[in-house]
């Protein structure tokens, strides 16, 4: 090896300001220390090369013989992968080898409770951006030698995949699905959770989120428990839990750690609220434009003089408020936290309120689209709490047109759509849909858990990848 593949190597890396060439000595042998200074621990490179020269000084036939265990021929795509990955390597020029020192530094937070996912009574613990410090806060939950770690190395991707599941727990056509899967992904570049779903769930083009996303190891705890299998990414503390069906994005931790009776009730109300949020709108506005007669007395009277004065139909009222309420939102998200709160109260009170003094729209409809944003809220699940937030304004088109028709098309639609839903081949709507009795009260109940060694199995279904 000579000067010229020395700037070859350097070349490789394009020159770059944190990439560190060092001649050192190993026991009289020249040797080069190649690495980014940026990902590496300098002590312990330091401690791992004082190591190996003891080493190489107590072998009887100096460094060949004591490092032919270690070191292997010098390639320079071994050697670039390397040190990418946080490693140093030493070169060493007269013999052609070269022998990788594993230091990496990677930045680490504590594993504080996740801002989007906060519970009332339970775990205050979220996973950070290190998969040996995730599975080890699942292994503290879960002292089981059943408990499988299998790795997927993807070769253009600074992320390593790493799937988890019990083996007496999850179904074996599941976990082979999930496998098939992550080995058949093209060697395509990803950076989140987000961007890995795109190439294993069913359908791409559903609003549905077909993956349970979560920063929280206690509800991928009793995920694992119930047959799920989860997948990790080496960079990014969101977990992704499959297989799942709709009403798996309604499940809170806060369910298993409440009374029985209480954990019911807000199921229920979290179930009540996913109809109130989609439905909500376009029913006010299939009344004031088509059925004002269903509307008691009383209350004709007193609806038709709050809305006599607007000058557009009910579908402008409501589509301007929701717009202004999706605005207020990405905005409190966008802006730091004490200014977002600042932005969200004002334009929830003091906008709101000059809207309706303004004309612009009826107190009725304020309080409608007010309710639809709280009830959109409930959902524990950010992804659905989304989805529903979109699928809203198609409802309410379906109204302003249709009416009490419209809204019976849209829901028509939608629930064909999620019959024919899949998450890893899964039904997404069983135990309903196929009906499972063995399964169907932990839907709409918190049963309550008198035999932790009985666990329910998922509903198994073979079958191809929906297309």
């Amino acid at each position: 090896m000579d000067d010229q593949t020395m700037q070859i190597i350097k070349n490789e890396f394009k020159n770059s300001a944190d990439f560190v060439v060092k001649e050192v000595e190993i026991a009289g042998t020249a040797a080069f220390l190649c690495f980014y200074s940026t990902m590496i621990d300098a002590e312990a490179v330091n401690k791992q090369l004082r190591l190996l020269e003891d080493r190489v000084d107590k072998g009887a036939n100096g460094w060949g013989s004591s490092a032919s265990t270690s070191a292997e021929a010098f390639h320079k795509d071994k050697l670039v992968t390397a040190i990418c990955e946080g490693s140093a390597v030493l070169i060493f020029p007269k013999s052609n080898l070269m022998l990788e020192i594993k230091a990496i530094k990677v930045p680490e937070r504590s594993p504080d409770e996740p801002v989007n996912e906060q519970v009332v009574r339970g775990m205050h613990q979220g996973f950070v951006e290190n998969f040996s410090s995730n599975i080890g806060l699942i292994r503290n939950k879960m002292k089981r030698p059943d408990l499988v770690v299998e790795s997927f190395a993807m070769e253009r991707t600074v992320s390593k995949l790493n799937i988890v599941y019990l083996a007496d727990q999850a179904a074996p056509e599941v976990v082979q699905e999930v496998r098939e899967r992550l080995s058949n992904m093209p060697n395509k570049e990803f950076y989140s959770s987000g961007q890995l779903e795109d190439y294993i769930e069913d359908r791409i083009l559903s609003p549905f989120p077909q993956f349970l996303t979560t920063e929280r190891p206690d509800r991928v705890t009793y995920n694992l428990l119930e047959g799920k299998v989860a997948i990790f990414t080496d960079s990014s503390p969101t977990t992704l839990l499959g297989p799942v069906n709709l009403f798996s994005f309604y499940e809170s931790p806060d369910d298993y750690t409440s009374r029985v009776l209480v954990g019911s009730f807000y199921r229920l109300v979290r179930l009540l609220a996913f109809f109130l949020a989609i439905l909500l709108p376009a029913f006010y506005i299939s009344v004031m434009s088509f059925h004002s007669e269903i509307l008691p007395v009383e209350l004709t009277t007193q609806v038709k003089s709050s809305v006599k004065d607007i000058p557009y139909p009910p579908i402008f009222e409501a589509l301007l408020l929701e717009l202004f309420i999706e605005l207020i939102r990405e905005a409190s998200i966008r802006l730091p936290q004490p200014i977002g709160q600042t932005v969200a109260i004002v334009g929830g009170i003091v906008i709101g309120d000059a809207i309706v003094s303004a004309g612009l729209a009826s107190n009725q409809m304020v309080i409608v689209v007010a309710m639809t944003a709280i009830a959109g809220f409930v959902v524990p699940s950010p992804e659905l709490n989304m989805v529903i937030r979109m699928l809203r304004f198609p409802f309410m088109i379906l109204a302003a047109t249709f009416g009490f028709l419209g809204m019976l098309i849209g829901t028509l639609i939608l629930f064909v759509h999620l019959l024919n839903l899949s998450s890893l081949n899964q039904p997404y709507l069983s135990p309903v849909i196929p009906f499972d009795p063995t399964r169907f009260k932990d839907v709409f109940f918190r049963v309550p858990y008198f035999r932790p060694d009985r666990q329910q199995p998922f509903f198994r279904l073979g079958g191809k990848k929906a297309k």
